[in-house]
């Protein structure tokens, strides 16, 4: 690196208690009691974020909620709102826009910046320290920050440097051993004996804890990063659960028992990531901060003066909400690919629909049904005081600069010959999701299963080719459905292998056929090994049974099986 060029700082900000610390601030000290707030998993309801002093009555995160009522009766709880939680966390990342301007999210409750260059600005790295926590406490959230030179070593020094690691009795426990032993393990954490990994707290600084060549206990030097991490548990370099806990037990406790390992043994056992990881908070891989763009907020509300709880009020309310909506979008050239419709209750609570369009589009006219079709799944409950309906996804109007003309004749065009079917498109995807409406494509291949590609209809446009395709005279007709092979059962498969059976048994039916064509050979792909095409070469027909059935027949002359018939698809 270059004498004149300031040496790469990442610092991490990380809110243990945002979930609970949120909903505290908007209590304004009218709660006192334990505090908790608490989320879904599975069948269950767990702890997701706890209050200060929740977690002194021995409460701890993933808890399940019976256990933790067991322990503190006392205990207040919320449901989580992830919606409020992330727009919280995005006005933290404005904050935290003062002291540098690479500011990223990170997970759920934590933020990443850049410090490079900013940090003398505050009077150094520890004085910008204290200055983080001297803000959070009038903002009233708890703050763990470290600092490095690399991300992962800074997301591990806020999260596990200084804590205060609670000691267990194990096996080994100092009045278990030997005396001549006694001195040595008692200077040794229960976690490097075999224990579990430490969990992490909020407390004191521990004195064993503060490495050295250190100003703080939270802070790299620069140029010190294997040395900081080297004392930390391998939980700090952001691995799996299951992981860290395989580790723990092969005797791997710490990051310098990881870094002093070869890596190709550790990938092989533990996969890729797990080295990966270690690399990039060593500084061996690099992970650059890339911070959120500004995103486009396309919103609106309207604030009642009186709860109201009937369809048609909501009805009413779509009609004065979309136009200034649609006239926003279509200012700045976009259009709704998805919208949501909040609906905020008097209780204080909040339940929310969304919709999506095949198409984006900002005309109120193509929104407004979409809506209307999910106002029957909102509960008023006991009435509905705010309405806030925001464009969450937006895409341009126009995919390329085609001038002013081009884009009117692409939008006229889109608008007289598309609008019927994405219309329908957005109606169905309202009730069974738009993933669930697809279209088949042309695909680059000669066998049938793979000769179509299946679309999401509401991102893909329709395939132009099947129309050439169908005029063709060479083109030979395929059936409208097909599935795995399965096979037929024949009197005698010996004389059927230029022509299909006379009489053949299928799906435990009795056909006799009546008409045939064919054949038509299709031969596997040879530059791949596809196991449904080790049958070999096929000859396919098609065959009418005086039944009705209209079935696609193929003879396998078999290349690694026996020979035979086999039924792949239904003409309809």
């Amino acid at each position: 690196m270059s004498p004149l060029m300031p040496h790469r700082r990442i610092l991490s900000l990380w809110f243990p208690r945002l979930g609970a610390e949120r909903l505290l601030r908007q209590a304004r000290g009218t709660i006192d009691a334990p505090f908790a707030v608490i989320a879904d998993s599975g069948t269950m309801q767990v702890i997701h974020s706890l209050s200060g002093i929740a977690e002194s009555a021995g409460l701890r995160v993933g808890q399940p909620l019976r256990d933790a009522m067991a322990i503190c009766p006392a205990l207040i709880t919320r449901l989580r709102n992830e919606q409020a939680e992330a727009a919280f966390l995005q006005s933290l990342r404005r904050w935290a826009g003062k002291y540098s301007p690479w500011v990223a999210e990170q997970g759920s409750a934590s933020l990443i910046v850049d410090l490079t260059g900013c940090a003398h600005l505050f009077g150094g790295e520890p004085a910008l320290l204290d200055q983080l926590h001297e803000d959070c406490t009038g903002l009233e959230l708890t703050l763990c920050a470290g600092i490095a030179d690399t991300l992962g070593a800074a997301w591990a020094l806020a999260r596990y440097a200084g804590a205060d690691l609670p000691v267990t009795r194990s096996g080994d426990a100092i009045d278990q051993e030997a005396h001549a032993t006694r001195s040595r393990a008692a200077k040794r954490r229960h976690w490097e004996r075999g224990g579990p990994t430490p969990m992490v707290t909020t407390g004191a600084i521990h004195p064993h804890d503060i490495a050295p060549k250190m100003v703080h206990p939270n802070i790299a030097l620069p140029g010190q990063t294997r040395q900081a991490l080297a004392k930390l548990p391998v939980a700090a370099l952001r691995l799996e659960p299951g992981v860290a806990a395989e580790l723990t037990r092969l005797g791997l406790r710490r990051i310098e028992d990881l870094a002093n390992q070869p890596r190709a043994p550790l990938a092989r056992r533990f996969g890729r990531m797990m080295v990966r990881r270690l690399d990039q908070a060593l500084g061996v891989e690099p992970e650059p901060v890339s911070p959120a763009p500004p995103p486009f907020r396309f919103a609106v509300r309207l604030t009642l003066p009186d709860p109201v709880g009937l369809e048609s009020d909501l009805l009413a309310a779509l009609d004065r909400l979309l136009p200034p909506l649609g006239t926003r979008l279509e200012k700045k050239g976009r259009g709704a690919r998805r919208v949501r419709m909040q609906c905020f209750r008097s209780d204080n609570t909040m339940q929310a629909v969304e919709v999506g369009l095949a198409r984006p589009s900002h005309d109120p006219d193509r929104i407004r049904p979409l809506l209307a079709m999910r106002i029957g799944d909102i509960d008023a409950g006991f009435g509905i005081d705010m309405i806030r309906i925001e464009a969450v996804q937006t895409e341009p109007l126009t995919d390329a600069h085609r001038g002013h003309a081009g884009a009117a004749n692409s939008a006229r065009a889109r608008v007289v010959n598309g609008a019927a079917m994405d219309d329908l498109i957005g109606r169905l995807g309202a009730r069974i999701g738009l993933e669930q409406i697809t279209r088949r494509h042309p695909a680059d291949s000669h066998l049938p299963e793979k000769s179509t590609l299946v679309l999401a209809a509401a991102w893909s446009d329709p395939a132009p080719a099947w129309r050439t395709a169908a005029r063709s005279a060479s083109a030979v007709p395929r059936p409208l459905m097909i599935w795995p092979p399965e096979p037929v059962a024949a009197p005698d498969m010996t004389p059927h292998r230029s022509a299909p059976p006379a009489g053949f048994r299928w799906r435990r039916r009795d056909f006799d056929t009546c008409a045939q064509a064919g054949p038509e050979r299709i031969a596997p792909e040879w530059w791949l090994d596809d196991p449904a095409w080790r049958s070999g070469v096929r000859d396919y027909w098609r065959v009418t049974t005086v039944q009705g059935d209209r079935l696609w027949l193929f003879f396998a002359h078999g290349a690694t099986m026996s020979p035979g018939w086999f039924c792949h698809g239904s003409f309809g």
